[in-house]
C-alpha cells in the first residue's frame, strides 16, 4: 500500500525574543527544504509508477478491444456457415439432388425417405462441426476476454491508487512550499527587524555621543579665555566647527557670537522631516527621490531659502560656527569643503539625510568626527 509522508509543521517562531531568532528561522527553512526534496523524489516515484501502470491499462484495454472484434467476427462467421449449410441442403432435398454431385441420392426409389434423411443427417452433421469449431474458439476468445477484463480491473485499481498518492504527494509538496515561502518571508522580516534595531542603537549611540561633544564643546566655551588672555586672535568667520572654542573672534581679540538661527529654520526642519522613507535618488531635489544636497535645498525652499544643489556651495553659502553652537536647522558638512556628504541636524544629537542609492532618507545619529563642519544657513 502506498503512504505518503506528513507535512512539516508550518508553525514559525512564537517570539522575536529568542535568543537568535534569525538563525531559527533558517535552521527551519532548511528542514522544510530537506523535507520538500524528499516529499519531491518521493512524488517522482509514484509518478513514474503511475505512468507505467497507465501503459499497461491502455494496452489491455486495446488488447480487449481486440478480442471483442475478433469475437464478432467469429460470430458472424458462425451465423453466415449455418445459413448458408442449412439453404443448400433445403436446396438439394426440394430439387431432388439434380443440382448437386450426389442426384442418385435423392432419385425415385423405395429407399427415397433414407436417402433423403441421411443427406439430412449429413448437411446437420456439417453444420453442428463447423458451429462446434467455432463454438470452441469462441469460448477460448472469451475466456481470454474475462481473463483480459480481470487484469484490466487490478490495473485500474492499482493506477487508481497511484493517483490517489500521486494527489496526495501534490498537495504535500504545495503544503510545504507554502510553510517554506511562510519562513523565508519570516526571516526578512526578522533580518530587517535585526537591522533596524541595529540602525537605531548605533543611530542612539551617536546622538549620545554627539551630546556628550556638544556638551564638552559648550563647556570648554563657557571657560574660554578673555580677550586679554588669548594668545592670537581668531578669524571672524573661521572654520573652526569640528573642535573649536566655542566662539569666534574678532581681530582685536573681542568674541563674536554666532548669526542667529533664521526665522525659517524650524519650518525647513520639518520639511526636511516630513520627508524620511523617501529614497534616495542621485541629483535628485523633489519628494520622489533625494541625494543629501537636494533634499537640504528642498527643505530650506519650504522656508523660503533658496540654496543651491551641490553641497560644496552650500558649504560656501552658510555661515561655519562652532560645535557648541549647533541648532537645529544646521548643516552638517563631511569630507574637505563638504564633498563627501551633507545632513540637517534636527536637534537631540540626530540628524536627517539621505545616504546613498538604495537607501532612503532617515534620522541618523550625528556621526562626529574631524572633518565635520557645522554651517548655518541665513
Amino acid at each position: 500500500m502506498l503512504t505518503v509522508s506528513a507535512g512539516v509543521s508550518a508553525s514559525l517562531p512564537s517570539s522575536l525574543a529568542a535568543a537568535d531568532p534569525v538563525a531559527d528561522a533558517k535552521a527551519q527553512a532548511s528542514a522544510v527544504m530537506q523535507k520538500i526534496q524528499a516529499t519531491d523524489a518521493q512524488l517522482q516515484s509514484i509518478t513514474d509508477q503511475y505512468s507505467a501502470a497507465d501503459y499497461k491499462l491502455s494496452q489491455l484495454n486495446s488488447a480487449i478491444a481486440e478480442t471483442q472484434t475478433q469475437i464478432g467476427a467469429n460470430q458472424r462467421e458462425v451465423t453466415t456457415d449455418r445459413s448458408r449449410l442449412q439453404t443448400q441442403a433445403i436446396q438439394q432435398y426440394v430439387s431432388n439432388g439434380t443440382s448437386s454431385s450426389s442426384t442418385s441420392m435423392f432419385t425415385a426409389n423405395a429407399n427415397e425417405s433414407g436417402v433423403r434423411s441421411e443427406y439430412s443427417s449429413i448437411a446437420a452433421g456439417n453444420i453442428t462441426t463447423t458451429i462446434a469449431k467455432l463454438g470452441t474458439a469462441q469460448s477460448q476468445l472469451r475466456a481470454s476476454q474475462d481473463s483480459l477484463k480481470s487484469q484490466q480491473d487490478q490495473a485500474s485499481s492499482t493506477r487508481n491508487s497511484l493517483a490517489g498518492a500521486k494527489s496526495r504527494a501534490s498537495t504535500l509538496v504545495a503544503q510545504e512550499q507554502a510553510t517554506l515561502n511562510s519562513v523565508n518571508a519570516n526571516i526578512q522580516t526578522l533580518v530587517a527587524q535585526q537591522k533596524q534595531a541595529q540602525q537605531e542603537a548605533a543611530a542612539a549611540a551617536a546622538a549620545t555621543a554627539f551630546k556628550s561633544k556638544v556638551t564638552a564643546a559648550q563647556a570648554s566655551s563657557a571657560q574660554a579665555p578673555t580677550p586679554t588672555q588669548a594668545a592670537a586672535p581668531h578669524p571672524t568667520t573661521g572654520s573652526n566647527a569640528g573642535s573649536g572654542s566655542g566662539t569666534s573672534t574678532s581681530g582685536g581679540g573681542k568674541k563674536v557670537p554666532p548669526p542667529p538661527v533664521s526665522g525659517g529654520t524650524a519650518t525647513a526642519v520639518q520639511a526636511a522631516v516630513s520627508q524620511v522613507g523617501v529614497p534616495y535618488v542621485w541629483g535628485g531635489a523633489s519628494p520622489s527621490g533625494f541625494d543629501c544636497s537636494g533634499l537640504v535645498m528642498w527643505a530650506y525652499a519650504k522656508a523660503g531659502v533658496n540654496l543651491p544643489h551641490y553641497s560644496g556651495a552650500q558649504y560656501s553659502a552658510t555661515v561655519h560656527i562652532p560645535l557648541a553652537d549647533i541648532q537645529p536647522g544646521d548643516l552638517l558638512f563631511y569630507g574637505p569643503g563638504g564633498s563627501d556628504h551633507e545632513a540637517m541636524y534636527i536637534g537631540g544629537g540626530s540628524m536627517v539625510e539621505a545616504t546613498h542609492t538604495g537607501d532612503f532618507v532617515r534620522i541618523d545619529g550625528v556621526r562626529s568626527g574631524g572633518d565635520l563642519v557645522v554651517g548655518r544657513v541665513q
